[in-house]
């Protein structure tokens, strides 16, 4: 087997039809409201069931939707509404499944319909997105309109959707429609005695090719990749001019891990520092273009992708001016494209990194570039930085290090807080590479920790970072040779810095031991009264803002943490480790998150009582009203504001604290949060060009 074309991914699926149909019901049930959360999940659950046997053979003519009541008329305050077979067919077939014409396209604007923060596709049509992909997929050179050159003889059905007759059928009457032409024709249809199960059961299947069982499909990259080239100028207007693109072949489809493709004989002219964009494209179409040919741009045939727009730098060089350069890149084993641009005067090179995963993984999205924006240094400023750190944490090296971060800082005219990431992630490569200096003494133990969690901060954000934290995970995991105070401060500020990258499993083993830990103590406080020591240690206070960093613990352990935060913000025998609860406290409960996913937001009625016991203090400091602020952040989504009432008291009580009007702003309107503001939800600037996702990251 060889697969020679891939589709977009679209997150069109069942889901899609329940949230559809419960949203088509909710119309009905409460024409001019919404339903309250409890009542909403009832009914898309209920709209799942509905689906399956309205959709199914032998349905019914109906079926009975009922919701309990809410709030004080739980009781004999219930909603019901019966639909009817033909209805939701109308509404999931038509809807979903329409029949269209074979040149048909998908409408590519968004309708602006989002639920739990999904990124579904603009246009709803299956079919329309069907005929997309196999009219781009016939013979070159013929016409896409009645040309059987792409006509499936073969289809499998995948996904628990298709567990529906009627589902099916549509697909294949519109596949019939398009290219049978008055025969006698329909395409073979695979059986598939579980359509739910089929991608575990293909992901066991891999398994099992991997150790060299089973028969392997040859892929490789599966589409092609092309970087913009200003090929001179074309009129627009009667006298303007704009600069005409074409596309260079970097990688083909097909590459496989490993391939490294020369384009020297290519050279190009390149402006170094000043902002430069390189546009970026893709296609799933053009599978046969050899490296380093041009081609005309065309969106029928090359889809761009976010472009990186970067600084090459000189160094301490400020003037821009124009060099010549050749290109080389690199497809490499962990799924990145490595472009290099060489000045073919000097040894000046430049290093690019594109991650192409998406192209294979469709539940990654497209590389953004934004922290490229802040710049790529030269190799030359480059390897002096690299050099410095070898000076400082290598076996030979006798640097000492403290002050090491201010000596980089000088060396290329640059401070610490404007290190672009392209440079910052190149010091981790440099640290882990040199692991081994942290073992000469407790400074430069610390110094290392510091400095890693500083370069990898926020843990995403660039090219192969999630790579970059599982490799931190497998090469620290408990291990530290020094762990006095110092040591274990700087170890929980790593993994605080890092935690946006840490997946579900690893942020518990961080937290477990710390979390039993703290029980046992609010258990003997709570006991005897009074806290077991009266001032708190720099490690206690990095362990709890890491705990509050952690935005994938279980909903059971953040509302546990909450809890004993509280209980200790009211000992004043703790008062050194108040700001810290109260940073954690304000992540912990959360209405908006950081990066974690939209399922581990806590209920409004946990963070309700919180924010009671909040409140209850009339002369707030600055610590508490970033908490209180980030307890009652308006959303506009029914799962997570807290009661309108209870808001507008706490915009009063931020009023009369005199919160900054961001605060103010954020729980009266909602809205995003300001680049200060951001920082002290974070706990420190980040990167420049690096943003925070928000929640369902």
């Amino acid at each position: 087997f060889h697969r020679i074309a891939v589709g977009e991914h679209l997150i069109l699926g069942g889901d899609n039809l329940d949230l559809a149909l419960a949203h088509h019901l909710e119309s009905r049930l409460v024409p001019s409201g919404k339903l309250e959360p409890r009542q909403w999940g009832s009914l898309v659950r209920i709209c799942r069931h509905a689906k399956e046997v309205l959709l199914g053979d032998d349905a019914p003519d109906s079926y009975s939707v009922s919701l309990p009541g809410s709030g004080s008329k739980l009781i004999g305050g219930g909603l019901s509404i019966s639909v009817s077979r033909d209805e939701v067919r109308q509404l999931l077939l038509e809807g979903f499944f329409p029949k269209v014409q074979l040149a048909d396209r998908p409408s590519r604007k968004s309708s602006g319909f989002q639920e739990f923060g999904l990124p579904y596709a603009p246009d709803a049509a299956v079919t329309r997105y069907l005929a997309e992909f196999l009219s781009e997929h016939c013979t070159p050179g013929t016409d896409s309109e009645g040309d059987i050159s792409s006509r499936p003889d073969v289809i499998l059905f995948n996904g628990g959707m298709f567990n529906s007759s009627l589902i099916q059928d549509r697909v294949l009457e519109s596949i019939r429609d398009w290219y049978a032409a008055g025969e006698d024709w329909s395409p073979l249809v695979l059986k598939n005695s579980r359509h739910d199960l089929a991608v575990a059961r293909g992901a066991a299947y891999y398994g099992r090719v991997r150790r060299g069982e089973g028969i392997r499909i040859a892929a490789g990259l599966p589409r092609t990749y092309y970087i913009g080239i200003e090929a001179g100028t074309h009129q627009t207007g009667s006298e303007s001019e704009e600069a005409r693109l074409q596309a260079l072949c970097l990688v083909p489809a097909g590459t496989e891990p490993g391939d490294e493709i020369d384009l020297s004989e290519h050279p190009f002219h390149l402006t170094v520092a000043t902002p430069v964009e390189f546009p970026l494209f893709h296609s799933s179409v053009r599978l046969t273009d050899p490296p380093g040919s041009l081609t005309e741009i065309e969106r029928e045939q090359l889809t761009p992708l976010p472009p990186i727009r970067t600084v090459l730098r000189l160094g301490r060089e400020k003037t821009s001016r124009t060099i010549t350069v050749t290109l080389h890149s690199r497809l490499t084993e962990i799924g990145t494209l490595e472009l290099w641009c060489s000045d073919v005067d000097s040894p000046r090179n430049w290093q690019l990194q594109f991650d192409v995963r998406s192209a294979t993984q469709t539940d990654m999205t497209a590389h953004e570039g934004t922290g490229e924006a802040a710049g790529v240094l030269d190799e030359e400023s480059v390897a002096t930085v690299r050099k410095m750190i070898e000076q400082t944490f290598s076996s030979s090296g006798n640097e000492k290090a403290g002050g090491l971060p201010k000596r980089i800082a000088r060396a290329i005219d640059m401070s610490r807080d404007d290190w672009p990431p392209t440079l910052l992630r190149q010091i981790w490569d440099w640290l882990l590479e040199n692991e081994s200096g942290r073992e000469k003494s407790a400074e430069h133990e610390s110094r290392w920790l510091n400095l890693l969690g500083f370069s990898l901060r926020p843990g995403y954000g660039m090219a192969l970072d999630d790579w970059r934290v599982m490799e931190t995970w497998k090469r620290l995991r408990s291990r530290l040779f020094h762990p006095g105070t110092a040591v274990l401060s700087e170890w929980w500020i790593l993994w605080r810095r890092i935690s946006g990258g840490l997946p579900a499993g690893q942020q518990q083993a961080l937290a477990t031991p710390l979390v039993t830990r703290i029980r046992e103590e609010h258990r003997k406080s709570q006991k005897t009264g009074r806290s077991k020591r009266g001032s708190a240690s720099g490690e206690d206070i990095e362990s709890w803002r890491m705990l509050g960093s952690l935005e994938r613990l279980p909903i059971a352990d953040k509302e546990q943490l909450g809890l004993i935060a509280l209980d200790f913000l009211s000992d004043d025998d703790r008062r050194p480790l108040h700001p810290a609860l109260h940073w954690s406290l304000g992540r912990i409960g959360a209405r908006e998150l950081l990066y974690g996913p939209l399922n581990q937001v806590l209920s409004p009625d946990v963070v309700s009582d919180w924010l009671e016991r909040l409140i209850s203090q009339r002369a707030p400091d600055a610590d508490r009203l970033l908490a209180v602020m980030q307890l009652a952040r308006r959303t506009g989504d029914r799962y997570r504001d807290v009661d309108e009432s209870l808001r507008s008291r706490v915009v009063n009580w931020l009023i009369a604290g005199n919160a900054p009007d961001p605060f103010v702003s954020l729980v009266e309107t909602g809205g995003s949060a300001e680049a200060r503001t951001r920082a002290m939800i974070f706990g420190e600037s980040l990167p420049i060009g690096l943003r925070l996702t928000g929640s369902g990251g």
